[in-house]
């Protein structure tokens, strides 16, 4: 089951505790968080908790949207985004790595777009993951 390492409703998870939780991957966390901050700066960020199906989730939006989640995990975390047709577009017709272009293909298409979540275990994929960012922030 594909769920938050944080479960319970009542805890609010700290730093402290997302450190130990990811890992090696924190710094990566916030390699991409800072990265989102720095490219819009009057971004709010919360933790979510959805509910007990996927636990607490950190969320970057602008003042109407999410630009992006932040899904920690044990030793890892996911990022998801959500993206309307014209950044759909644009990302299938991008550089951007062909699994991440298939996985968009195949996401279920719903009125706010095609949700799609990457796991972050490395540095491999963040190059991808800010090209991401970058066409979210664009549409």
């Amino acid at each position: 089951m594909d769920i938050s390492c944080f479960i319970d409703k009542n805890i609010v998870p700290n730093e402290t505790e997302l450190k130990n939780a990811l890992r090696n991957t924190f710094a990566l966390w916030n390699e991409i968080r800072s990265f989102v901050i720095e490219k819009y700066p009057n971004a709010k960020e919360e933790w979510n908790y959805p509910g007990v199906k996927y636990g607490w989730s950190y969320k970057i939006k602008d003042s109407k949207r999410a630009i992006i989640y932040l899904l920690p995990r044990n030793n890892y975390f996911k990022v998801a985004f959500v993206f309307g047709m014209k950044a759909t577009e644009e990302i299938l017709n991008n550089s951007i790595d062909e699994a991440i272009k298939n996985e968009l293909k195949l996401a279920k298409v719903y009125a706010e777009g095609r949700g799609i979540r990457i796991d972050i275990k490395n540095k491999a994929v963040l190059k991808d993951i800010y090209e991401l960012i970058e066409i979210k922030l664009k549409y």
